[in-house]
């Protein structure tokens, strides 16, 4: 195996063709070729390797650099975070902008009756490590609870319960409003296990009935998200983030894409300038 060039998973994961779990589970399956043979991972491969998927090949030139894209997303409530639903549920990626190259990767997920803040990339390498537990970083959630809370109850949340997974806890729990039986809280996660917030709830004999996540990270819903729309996070956003997982901005490097069918996949592929006749929001739904 050679030991120059780049990793073959992160350079596609890199080109937004899927997270770098997903690519590495291509490369395991078979899927993923260099130079017409299967490859392993952790194989490096350089400007001058012919790399293909499912037998087809890969356009790799030349191209300047172009700012990764970081999308956030109000996710209402009764949407999937899927493709495709074989119960034909409406699906987060229906109401996302259209990528030219590449595809959206999730940065973790919201389950069908979460709402609030799902951070969406074109970058499979930065949404991997923003979604690995050993970064830590902070996932903020506003939740109505319905039960008998009490002091000795939120102590156990803080530091710990026993969940069918393991201990569980709360890194930060405050009181946003409510009375008798229905409280408002809002509360910190550092990892994202599934259905944990309303596992750690349900472990102490509240149901929650409302759940919406207002921040990941240094990223906030604002005011102006509406429900069911998107926006941009700026150049400043985005480097704040590269930075909290210890991730360089992509320097002009290779842009990766696949070759299209018939002879107009033979000719030069060219790159429109970076953010042309981009969307700015999607139809806005009131909430």
């Amino acid at each position: 195996m050679s030991q120059t060039g780049e990793r073959l998973q992160k350079l596609l994961a890199a080109a937004g063709l899927g997270s770098r779990r997903e690519i590495e589970g291509w490369i395991s399956a078979g899927r993923v070729a260099v130079n017409g043979k299967p490859v392993e991972l952790g194989q490096r491969v350089d400007s001058l390797d012919g790399i293909t998927i499912d037998g087809k090949p890969l356009r790799r030139t030349k191209s300047a650099p172009a700012l990764p894209r970081v999308v956030v997303y109000n996710k209402p409530e009764g949407e999937i975070c899927s493709r495709k639903d074989p119960e034909g549920r409406p699906s987060v990626f229906e109401q996302l902008p259209r990528l030219r190259d590449g595809r959206w990767v999730l940065v973790g997920r919201l389950d069908l009756n979460t709402a609030g803040l799902l951070l969406v990339t074109d970058h499979g390498e930065l949404a991997n490590r923003l979604m690995h537990p050993g970064y830590g970083i902070e996932r903020e959630y506003l939740v109505r609870v319905n039960g008998e809370v009490d002091e000795a109850m939120l102590a156990r949340l803080r530091k710990g319960v026993q969940l069918d997974d393991g201990m569980a806890a709360f890194d930060a729990i405050a009181e946003r409003g409510g009375s008798g039986r229905n409280r408002w809280f809002s509360v910190v996660l550092r990892e994202g296990r599934n259905r944990e917030v309303r596992r750690l709830w349900e472990a102490e004999g509240c149901t929650v009935s409302r759940l919406k996540r207002v921040r990941f990270g240094p990223v906030f819903l604002g005011s102006r998200d509406l429900r069911g729309s998107w926006r941009d996070l700026d150049e400043a956003g985005i480097r704040q983030l590269f930075a909290l997982v210890d991730l360089a901005m992509p320097a002009p490097a290779t842009e990766t894409k696949p070759v299209s069918d018939g002879p107009a996949g033979r000719k030069r592929a060219t790159r429109a300038a970076a953010g042309a006749g981009r969307p700015r929001s999607s139809p806005r739904r009131a909430q």
